[in-house]
């Protein structure tokens, strides 16, 4: 039986609401790094934010919509890290997207190790039933921009095909980015440069 979420939450229009609603968030990252889910708390975030509990429910359900709404915020964060490298690197065709695929790999890394608690909400986005969609839409969501980015330059080529080809990569891609927020025994420019080679090679063939 597929998961039935609710409707989001409208974003808060006005400044003071938009800075308490990050404030928040903010906080919320810090407290994962921290505690982690499962001891992380609404009551803990609040008495962090110095905030009282109705003030946060104004925005989220409970900790699941708060971490929803982390997972949202990286997500966007990592996609506008790709519309910056497909900018930079579409006008030179496709060698050029291909020669430049550990840039991206890294890019993404590095958006996502800036963010608060991040090895903790990808955690969640893969564990909790509640959670899973952000992850998958937002990997689509990429595949579908990468596609619209290769197909021009592969004339002849099944759109779908493609997609479908690119959907793999594109797993692949953020898991290198997660293996990276957990395994000491591979260093990060070896996993960029290798997985790199691997997702270029797929391109060519």
């Amino acid at each position: 039986m597929p998961t039935i979420r609710a409707a989001p939450r409208a974003r808060p229009q006005q400044e003071r609401s938009q800075q308490t609603y990050d404030l928040l968030l903010n906080v919320a990252g810090e407290l994962l790094a921290e505690v982690g889910i499962d001891r992380i708390s609404t009551n803990m975030i609040c008495a962090r934010a110095g905030l009282t509990p109705p003030a946060l429910y104004r925005y989220f359900d409970d900790k699941y919509d708060l971490l929803e709404a982390l997972g949202q915020r990286l997500m966007t964060r990592q996609n506008a890290a790709l519309e910056e490298w497909i900018a930079r690197y579409q006008p030179g065709g496709i060698a050029m997207l291909r020669g430049n695929i550990e840039e991206l790999l890294r890019v993404t890394a590095a958006v996502t190790a800036r963010e608060p608690g991040a090895v903790w909400i990808l955690r969640a986005l893969h564990a909790s039933p509640r959670l899973i969609h952000v992850r998958v839409e937002s990997h689509r969501w990429v595949t579908d921009r990468l596609t619209d980015t290769y197909l021009p330059f592969l004339p002849g080529l099944d759109r779908e095909q493609l997609w479908r080809r690119l959907r793999i990569s594109v797993e692949l891609g953020f898991a290198i980015d997660e293996m990276l927020q957990e395994e000491e025994r591979v260093s990060a420019d070896m996993a960029f440069r290798n997985a790199a080679q691997m997702l270029g090679a797929d391109l060519t063939d």
